[in-house]
Parts: C-alpha cells; structure tokens; sequence
C-alpha cells in the first residue's frame, strides 16, 4: 500500500517547503496533500481512511500527529491503520520516544522500510473525546500551552517550551484536584500540575516519565504537588535530568485508567494541542495503533 502523506507546511523545523516535498517523494506517495489551516491534517486523515488508504504519514511535529491520529481513530480506534511520521516540529517528543532521528533522508528509509509496532494510545473524555499518542497535561503545563502561540515556536524553536512557561509562571496557583486510580485508589491534593504519559518525553525533549513505554499497556501517571518556590526550583532542575521519580517531590503512578476533577478547571492539552478544562477521564487503549518505527 503506498502512503498517503500529509504535510504540515509551518511545521516548526520545516526551512524550505519545496526542499522538503523534493525530498518526500522518495516515498512514492499515493497522495501528498499540504494542509492550509490548522485541523486540516485530521479531516485529510479522517478522509483518507474512508477512501481506503491504509497507511498515513504525518509530516511536520506532535501536533501535526495528533491530528492525524484523530482522523484516523474517529469514531473509533484504528485497528489496521499504520502511521507514520516525519518528524519536522517543533519538539518532536514522540518521535524522540521512538527513538526517531531528526535527518530528513534517514527518516525517509524507516518509512519506506515499514518495520511496524504496535504502540498503545490513550483516550481523554471530557467535553469531548479526543486521542493522544504521547502525553497529556493540565495545570501549569496547560497554562504554558496557551501561552505557547505561533510566533513564539517559529522564533524560540526548541527553547520556546521554556519562553512560555517563563511567561505563565505569574499565573502559577494550586487546583484542588481529585484523582482516581483504575477506580480504585483516590487522591485529594492541590496540584500545580499533572502530567498522563504514554511517551518518555515532553516540551521538546524534557524527559517527564523516563521509564514510559508505548506499548506496555499503562499509562504513566505525574503528580506535581502545590510545593514552595525553592523546593519547585529544585524540582525543575530535576525534571530536566529525569531524576524527579527518585524523590518525594512528586507522585508517580501507573494506570490504565485516571479520573481528574479539580477546582478551578485544569487546561489539558493531548499532544501538546489544548483541549479544555472539563473534568476529563483518560483511558488507555493497548496497542490500538500501528506505527512505523526505527529499522534498528
């Protein structure tokens, strides 16, 4: 089955489109389609399974996936539907979890030698029901998401995780949170932030669940406790070696399913992409999706 290919052209590592469809066409694609505005990629997914493509390939960065993935996943999972991705975003986290090079031709080889694995992918309904494939949070990680436009990708690049969450730290408060545990254990605790993982990485490379797997069946599970600004300064430090599960500074724990209630409403985002801040359920969906991963 040749690849139907969709193209994020302001994807955040994306210089010279014309470059990058030059190089695309090592794919031998069915289709290349260049999308015009965002939610596009979801709908030319969506559209692309309906007409019996079986094998979609997102180029450009989580976001960019996320869609893709929830094209192909409406209104149900994608069993038998393979994807892939060019990794050509901002952060790129869930490719980095997959242990994905950057090097656009290297890239270009794995999907056209189409090792496939199943990867696992979590659902989130709130609101609404929206699917992710690497994390999602809320608290202060959906704060620095709103803060997170455009403009401020294309001129930070990879440190524009860490421009916005500088910007929303005067927004930093506590949610009183209740959270449930694969209906069985309860926490009630003022959270700064909590962070659901299926993928190791977050904000472009910040390892927030270093011992996530994909497609182990559970989902990763990070509480940031309400804590006092010098002990949350050590705490970021930590977070950035990915030795904050060593300690006492946050809760970790896995699930395949978490409820989340909290006052005021938390932001989520799925991928990185904000969703909103109804008390949300997320469920863990084994080996749902086939994804094309590195030859090694």
């Amino acid at each position: 089955m040749k690849p139907y290919v969709i193209v994020n052209p302001v994807a955040g590592s994306i210089v010279d489109l014309n470059v990058e469809l030059r190089q695309l066409r090592r794919l031998n694609a069915k289709e290349v389609r260049v999308t015009q505005r965002p939610g596009e990629a979801e709908s030319l997914a969506r559209k692309a399974v309906r007409a019996g493509s079986s094998y979609i390939i997102a180029t450009g960065g989580d976001g960019t996936l996320n869609e893709v993935i929830n094209g192909v996943a409406s209104p149900r999972p994608p069993f038998g539907i393979c994807v892939g991705i060019v990794p050509l975003g901002t952060a790129n986290d869930f490719a980095r979890s997959i242990g994905l090079t950057s090097e656009m031709d290297a890239n270009i080889n794995i999907l056209r030698a189409k090792k496939i694995a199943p990867v696992d992918l979590g659902r989130m309904t709130g609101g609404h029901t929206r699917y992710f494939v690497n994390a999602s949070s809320g608290g202060f990680s959906g704060v620095v998401d709103e803060k997170l436009s455009s403009a401020i990708k294309s001129s930070w690049g990879p440190l524009a995780y860490l421009r916005s969450a500088a910007a929303a730290l005067l927004e930093l408060h506590a949610y009183r949170t209740t959270v449930i545990f694969d209906d069985a254990e309860r926490l009630m605790i003022d959270l700064y932030s909590i962070i659901i993982a299926n993928g190791r990485f977050v904000a472009a490379g910040l390892p927030i669940a270093p011992e996530a797997n994909v497609s182990d069946g559970l989902l990763d599970v990070v509480l940031v406790p309400k804590r006092p600004a010098a002990e949350m300064a050590l705490l970021i430090a930590e977070m950035l070696l990915g030795k904050h599960l060593s300690g006492g500074a946050v809760i970790f724990r896995r699930a395949r399913k978490i409820s989340v209630q909290s006052r005021p409403g938390m932001c989520f985002n799925a991928d990185g992409e904000l969703v909103g801040n109804e008390p949300t359920v997320f469920q863990l969906l084994p080996h749902a999706l086939d994804f094309v991963v590195s030859k090694s």
